[in-house]
């Protein structure tokens, strides 16, 4: 079993599908259809998984791993997250292309350099990407990884620029307003008996 120097996490393994050892797997490569394309994978452990076939499935991808032959064991690798090493993953890519690992421990900063924390982790419910914000003694945040609210990742000088507003971290100066006067209004203002 291989121990991963630098891992990357490319998939993490759901729900058997069928009988025959097929799995439902979500995918976190730019085509889902390529997972295989990268050779082998491994779980935390080291284990390695072979990719023997796939086939796109709504959301997700079907695949047939090597030695997963019955849904007794597919059932049970659900939740096995599946990783490859860094080194297995093209390392010229374009400027504005980066790992979605990459981002872990960036500062994000607003375009004044305003700190809003740490990116500590990244997540799809299903919904689109969403970037952890940590600042150390509060609770995490979580943004909406969009254009509007994350407009610039810079790896290299080690920051996202968010845009506060459309992170939904504070609110716009319309809506400050509205609420100012929606509290003012239920305070009953100087009315007489």
């Amino acid at each position: 079993m291989a121990k991963l120097k630098d891992p990357v996490q490319l998939a993490v393994i759901g729900a058997a599908h069928g009988t025959r050892g097929e799995l439902r797997v979500k995918t976190f490569t730019g085509d889902p259809m390529a997972l295989g394309d990268y050779g082998m994978l491994y779980d935390e452990t080291g284990r390695p998984f072979e990719v023997l076939d796939i086939r796109p499935a709504k959301t997700v991808v079907v695949v047939r791993f090597r030695g997963v032959n019955d849904r007794n064991m597919a059932e049970a690798l659900n939740g096995t997250t599946l990783f490859i090493d860094r080194s297995q993953l093209p390392q010229d890519l374009d400027e504005d292309e980066y790992y979605h690992s990459d981002l872990i421990g960036l500062d994000a900063v607003d375009a004044d350099g305003n700190t809003f924390g740490k990116v500590s982790a990244m997540f799809d419910f299903g919904g689109g990407d969403l970037l952890e914000l940590t600042i150390q003694g509060k609770r995490p945040m979580l943004i909406p990884f969009t254009q509007a609210a994350v407009p610039s990742v810079d790896v290299k000088a080690g920051h996202v620029v968010i845009d506060p507003v459309a992170a939904g971290l504070i609110p716009d100066a319309d809506e400050a307003e509205e609420r100012r006067r929606q509290l003012g209004g239920e305070s009953g203002g100087n009315t007489k008996p």
